[in-house]
């Protein structure tokens, strides 16, 4: 899962980092000062959870297992559908893909449950 997960923390890395280029130079006067606030919101979880994604590919290296996957695939689905359905949101204007957003802050909440369960099965190491 190392290889997959670092794959992924690359992308979003990439991708989170010209998503806010992409707003701050491209979007900067087609979207309005609410609509260019919640693209920002959708860079700047996407990078954290980039940075998540990463942590993940290397602990996946020393503790391989069920949870540190299902931790790795939660980061994952949250970026997917928290950050994209923002993007979407903005760019199109369809204000029900708000609905879409919550899963995925539900998918980072998971991720980081299962990061301390990960941390809390260590004990005293």
């Amino acid at each position: 899962m190392f290889r997959g997960f670092l794959m992924l923390a690359a992308f979003f890395g990439f991708t989170g980092v010209a998503l806010g280029a992409f707003a701050a130079h491209g979007l900067k006067n087609k979207l309005s000062a609410e609509y260019l606030a919640i693209f920002h919101t959708g860079v700047l979880y996407q990078l954290i959870h980039t940075l998540a994604l990463l942590a993940v590919a290397l602990i996946a290296v020393q503790i391989p297992g069920r949870l540190v996957t299902w931790a790795g695939i939660s980061f994952a689905v949250g970026i997917l559908l928290f950050s994209g359905s923002l993007y979407v949101l903005t760019l199109t204007g369809i204000s029900k893909l708000g609905i879409i957003t919550p899963f995925g802050g539900l998918a980072f909440l998971i991720g980081w449950a299962l990061l301390g369960l990960i941390a809390w099965r260590l004990g005293g190491v």
